[in-house]
């Protein structure tokens, strides 16, 4: 059966039958000739090209500059979204920032006078041994001798007044020393207030290509609501960089009530961070075990949503930093060999076969905040579950081959465990493949790329009705995850960024 020609492979054997050698020679010397060039050739030469060509010729140099000029069409009004959308970003910010600063400055300022209103009242008792050792007598003998007309009316008042606008004067410079004496003093006192009550950054070690900062926390005066034995050893702290300062709290077994302490140390308040859209990269290894021992159930779920929001939306930065990268590898013509091992480890990381970056770029993409946190909220029973406590397992992942935790209530003829991590970013980062990866969440994939190829926001109330697979009892699942981000507005932290992030990325763009 004869191979069917194409409408180049017809100009070239054209070009054979009719001997253009100017053809000839770029083909024995390998150099690829375009159709336009070709045709170009043949009618320099005077050659026909045959009627039943033109319907090929029409294609290639009609149809197809057409094409990409629609694409690159479509291409200039993507990047005027996406400015338009980094502008408003911008506005927004410049915003909250100088509501911030305005708002700082009118509580240093009110600090200010309340420092110097107090200065004020310590000045009044010194002054007030002062004028009844130093005055008394001439008090009493002034008003005794007005008494006694010992003295005429008109002298006593000057007298008088004199002796007020002295003690006025007196306490007027007495107070201006001492602010000024107790000025410094008190701006030390609140910046070491601060620091000790913030978390210290500590010294880079380096080990096994990993940064690793140690630390020590300053022992604060104890408190009586706080049990703390003294011999206890002061806790290490672990700082990973990763486009942003890393707070990393080790295994210490903390109490509920020393984790709400940290919280309220370094003002960590769900309130601002639904309105600023910012939360501070502090990140527990794992959940306080006598969580379950609070009595009010709003406190459970905020300490709740505040160790688990800075991992989920520290992993989709991280997410969406790797997507800016390959989308920059797509646009170059040529890649390094780092880079091309990095193109490697995601096509390893994300399931890809083939080299598919299509696919890669399709699967590289974040999980909306309201639907992780919902989901950790269901699957460990708001970090109060067995599997969170003993496994840091936040999303109830099963195993059949992997180390995990087995079910008191499991079915005789199944044999699955709950998937345990080391700490809970793990637990994080495998439930971001998990949705990103495995079959079973195509249709969360498809309907998170329609959101973003039309230039929506991707919300997780937009996309929980494709996660019916993710538990047996499917719809009802679903409408369980749209109650707890209705219920709690988790929807407000959609767009939450890090503090003190290096990149600046939106999360819907």
């Amino acid at each position: 059966m004869k191979k069917k020609l194409s409408y180049r492979d017809k100009l070239l054997e054209l070009a054979y039958i009719y001997n253009v050698k100017e053809i000839q020679e770029y083909v024995k010397r390998r150099k690829n000739l375009t159709t336009g060039q070709i045709e170009l050739i043949l009618k320099k030469n005077k050659i026909i090209i045959p009627k039943e060509f033109k319907t090929s010729f029409i294609k290639e140099n009609f149809v197809k500059p057409i094409s990409r000029l629609k694409t690159n069409i479509n291409d200039f009004k993507e990047e005027k979204i996406k400015d338009k959308n980094r502008f408003f970003r911008r506005v927004e910010n410049y915003k909250h920032d100088t509501t911030r600063k305005v708002n700082h400055g009118i509580l240093n300022i009110w600090r200010g006078l309340g420092t110097i209103g107090f200065n004020f009242l310590n000045v009044i008792p010194k002054l007030g041994k002062t004028i009844t050792q130093f005055f008394g007598n001439l008090f009493t003998d002034v008003f005794n001798s007005i008494y006694n007309q010992q003295i005429d009316q008109k002298s006593a008042r000057n007298v008088i007044i004199g002796f007020f606008a002295i003690a006025g004067v007196a306490t007027a410079i007495l107070a201006g020393i001492n602010t000024y004496k107790n000025f410094d003093f008190s701006k030390k006192k609140l910046e070491t207030k601060k620091i000790e009550t913030e978390i210290k950054k500590p010294e880079p070690k380096i080990k096994k290509e990993t940064k690793k900062l140690e630390t020590k926390i300053k022992k604060e005066t104890k408190k009586p609501d706080l049990k703390v034995k003294k011999e206890t050893k002061k806790p290490e702290l672990k700082v990973k960089r990763n486009n942003v300062a890393e707070v990393i709290l080790p295994d210490l077994n903390l109490k509920t009530e020393t984790v709400i302490q940290l919280f309220e140390d370094v003002d960590y308040d769900l309130r601002k961070v639904r309105n600023e859209k910012l939360v501070k990269p502090i990140y527990f290894t794992q959940f306080p075990r006598d969580l379950d021992n609070l009595q009010s159930v709003q406190l459970k779920k905020e300490t709740f949503i505040k160790i688990v929001l800075p991992l989920i939306v520290a992993e989709n930065e991280k997410i969406l930093d790797d997507r800016e990268k390959l989308k920059n590898l797509l646009e170059k013509k040529f890649t390094s060999d780092a880079e091309k091992q990095w193109l490697r480890q995601k096509l390893l990381e994300y399931k890809v076969k083939k080299g598919d970056l299509k696919e890669l770029m399709f699967r590289m993409d974040m999980i909306p905040v309201s639907i992780a946190l919902a989901q950790a909220a269901k699957e460990s029973g708001w970090g109060t579950s067995r599997f969170a406590l003993e496994g840091n397992a936040i999303f109830g992942q099963w195993t059949w081959d992997g180390q995990g935790i087995a079910p008191l209530k499991r079915d005789g003829d199944k044999n699955h465990k709950i998937l345990k991590f080391p700490i809970l970013r793990a637990s994080v980062k495998a439930y971001k493949n998990n949705l990103n990866t495995h079959k079973s969440y195509s249709k969360f994939r498809e309907k998170r790329q329609q959101l973003r190829s039309k230039n929506k926001n991707i919300t997780g109330l937009a996309l929980t009705e494709t996660l019916k697979n993710y538990a047996q009892t499917g719809s009802e699942y679903t409408k369980i995850l749209n109650q707890i981000i209705t219920q709690n507005r988790l929807s407000d932290f959609e767009l939450v960024k890090l503090v003190n992030s290096v990149k600046q990325i939106e999360l819907n763009s």
